[in-house]
C-alpha cells in the first residue's frame, strides 16, 4: 500500500453538512422537539410577532374612499398598494419594484444574514409564535410531546392530538380567509361567507384550498419548508460572507468544550460546558456550534439559552450572539466592504428611479393612435384632417372627464360621437377624434403632435403621435386619380407611420 502522505485519504471533520439534521441515516424524518424557548431576545421577537400578526388580519379592512388599503388580485390583475392603483400598464414599475426588492434582499442578507427568516417571515411568525405556542398549551414541553408521540393511542392522546389538530384547523382557516381577503377584497370574502354556496364555488374552492395548505404547512411540513421548500435558504451560501453579522458561535472563547462549576475561574477549558441547551431549543434541530448552517434562521432561540447558562455560571454573556466569522477572529465590529459598498450604490441607483417613476406617475394613461387604414382627409383647401383612436386608463378610484387639446401646434380636435368624455374609475375610456391642422402648419409629409391629455384646467399628460399629410394641395401633384385613390408608395408610409406609433 502506498503510504505517501499525498495519497492519504481527507477526513471530513463538518460531516454534519452532508444531510439535514431532520433526516436519519435511513432517509427517515426525524421530528423535531424544540424546547419551549424563554429569555430577552424572546420576548422581543414576541412583541414583533404580535405586531406583524395584528397588521396581518387588520389591514383587509383598512379602506380608503371605499378602496382597499392593500389588494392583490393576480387573477383580475389589479393590485392596490396603499392608495395606488397598479394595473397591466404599470408594468415597468413593477419590475422595477421587484428588481429593487432583490437587491435589497442581497444587501440585507450580506450585511445582517438572515434576520429576515427569524424575526420577519410569516412562516417563522406563525409557526413559533401561533401554532408552536397552541402546540405547549395542549401537549406540553418537548419532553411531554415526545413521550406523547411514543404513547399507543389511548384516550389522553386521542383527547390532546385530536384538540390541537382541531386548533390548527381553526387557525389556518381564519389566516385563509384573511390571505383571500388580500386577492378578492373584504367585501367580496363576505359575499362567498354569507350569499349561497352555489354562486361562489370558485371562491368557496380557492378558500378551502389554502385552509388545506396552511394546515399541512404549519401541522406537518413545519420547519421543512425552511430546510426543503424556500429558496432564500439556498441563496444564503451564496450570499453570505465572513464579515455578516449571523447567528454565531465564539469558538475562540467556548473551545475546549468541559464542565464547570459556579464561579470557578481555575478551569483550563473554554465557557462552553456542552450542556446543549442551545440543542435543545433549537427548531430546526442544528448544533449552532458546529458554525454557519443552512438550517440555521436565525431566530435566537440559541442566544437565550446559552446566555440563561452563562448567567447561572456568573459569565459573560455572548458566547452564542449575533456576530460575524471575522469579528470572532479579530475581535472587531462590522466591516464596510467593497461588496456592501458596490450593493448598496446599485440600491441607492434603483430607489431614485423608482421613486422618480412614482412620483410622476399620472392618474390616467393615454394611448392615441392614428386609425388603420384611413388617409388624411382635406378639409376646404387650407386643412387637412387625421383620425384617430384614443385609450384613456383611469388609475384611480373616481371618475375622471377628460377633454384634449393641441400643444403648441396650430389647429383643432373635434371629437367623435360624444363631446364629453368620462373615464370610469379603474377602467378604460376609448373614442375617436379628428385632429385638423392648417396647411400652415404641416411641414413635412409626417409631423410630430403633442396632445395635451386635461382634466378641467389641469394637464394630467402629454401624448405624442403622428399627423400624416401633405403642404401641397392634391390638384397641384402629379397623379390625377391620387384625390381619389392612394399611390402604392402612400400606403407604405401609411404602414410605416403606423408601426413606428406602435412602437
Amino acid at each position: 500500500m502506498d503510504t505517501n502522505p499525498i495519497f492519504d485519504p481527507i477526513h471530513d471533520t463538518e460531516a454534519y453538512r452532508d444531510s439535514l439534521s431532520t433526516i436519519d441515516k435511513e432517509g427517515n424524518r426525524v421530528w423535531i422537539y424544540p424546547k419551549k424557548p424563554k429569555g430577552q431576545l424572546y420576548n422581543y421577537r414576541t412583541i414583533v410577532s404580535v405586531v406583524l400578526i395584528a397588521i396581518f388580519f387588520i389591514q383587509p379592512f383598512i379602506k380608503i374612499n371605499g378602496v382597499p388599503l392593500l389588494m392583490l388580485n393576480i387573477p383580475a390583475r389589479k393590485f392596490i398598494l396603499y392608495g395606488l392603483v397598479f394595473g397591466p400598464q404599470d408594468t415597468f414599475l413593477f419590475a422595477l419594484t421587484m428588481i429593487t426588492f432583490m437587491v435589497f434582499i442581497v444587501l440585507f442578507t450580506t450585511i445582517f444574514g438572515r434576520l429576515w427568516c427569524g424575526w420577519t417571515c410569516p412562516q417563522t411568525v406563525f409557526m413559533e409564535m401561533v401554532f408552536r405556542k397552541i402546540e405547549y398549551f395542549i401537549e406540553g414541553d418537548a419532553q411531554q410531546q415526545r413521550n406523547l408521540s411514543k404513547m399507543p393511542w389511548n384516550t389522553e392522546k386521542i383527547r390532546k392530538r385530536g384538540l390541537k389538530y382541531f386548533v390548527f384547523f381553526a387557525v389556518s382557516f381564519i389566516i385563509a380567509n384573511t390571505f383571500l381577503a388580500y386577492i378578492i377584497s373584504v367585501d367580496e370574502l363576505f359575499k362567498i361567507i354569507s350569499e349561497p354556496v352555489s354562486q361562489h364555488l370558485v371562491g368557496l374552492s380557492m378558500l378551502l384550498v389554502f385552509t388545506g395548505v396552511f394546515y399541512f404547512v404549519f401541522a406537518y411540513m413545519r420547519e421543512q419548508v425552511c430546510l426543503v421548500v424556500c429558496p432564500y435558504g439556498r441563496l444564503q451560501g451564496v450570499l453570505l460572507d465572513t464579515n455578516s453579522i449571523v447567528v454565531a458561535y465564539n469558538d475562540k472563547r467556548g473551545e475546549p468544550r468541559g464542565k464547570a462549576k459556579k464561579g470557578d475561574t481555575t478551569q483550563q477549558h473554554g465557557d462552553c460546558i456542552d450542556c446543549h441547551a442551545c440543542v435543545h431549543v433549537c427548531p430546526t434541530g442544528i448544533d449552532i456550534r458546529n458554525g454557519v448552517q443552512l438550517e440555521c434562521i436565525n431566530c435566537t432561540a440559541c442566544i437565550d439559552a446559552c446566555d440563561s447558562i452563562m448567567d447561572k455560571l456568573e459569565r459573560p454573556r455572548g458566547l452564542v450572539g449575533y456576530n460575524s466569522l471575522e469579528g470572532i477572529r479579530n475581535n472587531q465590529g462590522l466591516k464596510v466592504t467593497p461588496r456592501i459598498m458596490g450593493y448598496s450604490a446599485i440600491l441607492g441607483i434603483l430607489l431614485v428611479g423608482l421613486s422618480y417613476g412614482l412620483l410622476n406617475r399620472s392618474d390616467t394613461e393615454t394611448t392615441v393612435l392614428r386609425t388603420s387604414g384611413v388617409m388624411f382627409q382635406e378639409i376646404g383647401t387650407d386643412s387637412l384632417s387625421n383620425l384617430y383612436n384614443f385609450k384613456t386608463v383611469n388609475k384611480t378610484h373616481n371618475d375622471i372627464p377628460v377633454r384634449f387639446e393641441l400643444q403648441g401646434t396650430q389647429g383643432q380636435i373635434k371629437m367623435v360621437g360624444h363631446a364629453k368624455v368620462v373615464a370610469p374609475n379603474e377602467d378604460i375610456a376609448e373614442g375617436e377624434f379628428f385632429v385638423v391642422l392648417p396647411r400652415t402648419a404641416i411641414k413635412s409629409r409626417k409631423s410630430e403632435i403633442q396632445i395635451n391629455v386635461l382634466s378641467g384646467d389641469k394637464v394630467l399628460e402629454t401624448v405624442k403621435t403622428n399627423f400624416l399629410g401633405t403642404t401641397k394641395p392634391k390638384k397641384t401633384e402629379t397623379h390625377e386619380n391620387e384625390e381619389e385613390q392612394p399611390t402604392e408608395q402612400h400606403k407604405d408610409e401609411h404602414k410605416d407611420e403606423h408601426k413606428d406609433e406602435h412602437k
